[in-house]
């Protein structure tokens, strides 16, 4: 059996399985591990004792980033990812662990029900292309920027590229 080629332009290949906004499994298998996150993290913090005021009134924090949208969407992509990845909340989790910090453990479980809530409505991190190519889906939005009219005209995402 002879392997497929790869191809040089992977965003391509990604636009073509992407072009049905991740319809089926895959999409739903995603959804459903955010679902997961969101119920470990708050399961958690339940067990941590940690106050539900302090949830209430951080659990929306990380979509504050969505202001620096207005410096473009390049800038509104690394700003919103930098808040939406698991990767510090789960360092910081570490690091509360590690030096026994209820505040720091109760600010990295936020964070990722927060990261788990949104993956479960299935928005995604960002593509620096348009506010609206996301991970997960091509979401039509009025909080578009300007520069992405090129992106809300097109289906397909063929149109993302480096």
């Amino acid at each position: 059996m002879v392997a497929p080629a790869l191809s040089s332009k992977p965003m391509q290949v990604l636009g073509a399985a992407a072009s049905a906004d991740m319809a089926g499994g895959v999409r739903s298998l995603l959804q459903l591990e955010g679902l997961a996150l969101l119920v470990v993290a708050l399961a958690a913090y339940r067990q941590g004792g940690f106050g539900w005021g302090w949830l209430a009134l951080f659990f929306l924090a990380p979509d504050l980033t969505f202001a620096a949208y207005l410096f473009g969407p390049r800038w509104g992509a690394a700003v919103y990812n930098a808040a939406h990845s698991t990767i510090a909340p789960l360092a910081l989790g570490a690091a509360a662990l590690a030096l026994r910090s209820a505040p720091l453990e109760m600010t990295a479980l936020i964070a990722l029900a927060h990261i788990g809530f949104d993956r479960m409505l299935g928005y995604g991190l960002k593509y620096p292309t348009a506010f609206s190519d996301t991970h997960l889906k091509h979401v039509r939005t009025k909080w578009n920027h300007p520069s992405e009219k090129h992106a809300l005209k097109t289906k397909s995402w063929s149109a993302i590229g480096p």
